[in-house]
């Protein structure tokens, strides 16, 4: 009777290509998300906006309590299986399932990407709201004395569609003064530096955005933006005539990932009901998390009109 050869294919070699396939990807949310642990079915953020500035002693402390804004997030569950036929295992000699594998991998760790770009194309939706009960990408946003503010921005460019690096570059110096004038719920500016900025371009505006701030020259003369934004492409943009000023070096970042349960892979194979019955080995993964917004004082939309 023949016998699976070992070609790497147990269930524990499976295992360890996913977990190192997993740990090399490289994900965007990654980059511009920050990552919270939940313990429970959903979260509340009613501590957004909390935080005090600092104040003389005077009399004694004053405590500040959670606001009444309240911004709820459930956790989603997510799966994803392969199912590989048991010849398909005994024949494999080249690593075809281990390419599956690891491909699983790199699919389950961008899969919260496809969750973020909803939550970027949608945020001047109804519905898909800040903590402030606003629309995300909004005119209006205002809370407690704040004063209305804006992070949906325009930019005028002689062709929309066609946007050059000089008008990129200037779209971009109105939105980093936007963001710098952004004020909390008592009235105090969120940003008191440039901190470390990041620029979300869709594929379109990838050689417009990285020659108005990465190039040493624009044009005839010293570029003095070069270096101060990463520039990141995000193929899941659809919109073509947009870009994101974010901040990046804050706690709480425009994005949130909210961790409950991590990625686990696991294995019906050798041994088990599916493997007997149907000679079928199933391979997959499951989490638990969702991705939400958090401050939209760190995150400005420009649009080209």
């Amino acid at each position: 009777m023949s016998t699976i050869i070992d070609t790497g294919l147990t269930t524990s070699a499976l295992k360890g290509n996913f977990f190192s396939a997993l740990k090399a990807a490289r994900p965007l949310w990654r980059e511009i998300a920050s990552v919270v642990q939940s313990t429970g079915p959903s979260e509340n953020y009613r501590w957004l906006g909390t935080v005090p500035q600092m104040r003389e002693w005077g009399t004694g402390r004053l405590a500040k309590g959670l606001r009444s804004e309240s911004y709820n997030v459930e956790n989603s569950k997510y799966e994803a299986t392969i199912e590989v036929d048991r010849d398909e295992l005994a024949d494999d000699q080249l690593g075809q399932i281990v390419v599956r594998i690891r491909e699983l991998a790199r699919r389950a760790a961008t899969h919260p990407d496809k969750l973020l770009a909803d939550l970027i194309e949608n945020g001047a939706t109804s519905g898909y709201d800040s903590y402030d009960g606003t629309t995300f990408f909004a005119a209006d946003h205002e809370s407690g004395d704040s004063g209305a503010q804006s992070n949906s921005l325009t930019y005028d460019a002689a062709a929309p569609t066609a946007v050059t690096s000089a008008e990129f570059a200037a779209a971009y110096k109105a939105a980093v003064k936007t963001m710098l004038s952004y004020l909390d719920d008592q009235g105090e500016p969120m940003n008191n530096d440039l901190g470390q900025l990041a620029v979300l371009v869709p594929p379109t505006l990838w050689y417009q955005a990285k020659e108005a701030l990465t190039a040493d020259m624009l044009g005839d003369s010293t570029n003095i933006l070069s270096g101060e934004s990463r520039v990141l492409v995000f193929p899941r943009l659809s919109s073509t005539d947009k870009f994101y000023l974010l901040r990046t070096d804050v706690e709480v970042r425009s994005f949130i990932f909210q961790d409950r349960e991590a990625l686990e892979f696991t294995a019906l194979a050798q041994g088990s009901e599916e493997a007997f019955k149907r000679e079928k080995y199933l391979y997959g993964v499951r989490a638990r998390y969702a991705m939400a917004y958090g401050y939209w004082q760190y995150c400005a939309r420009t649009q080209f009109i």
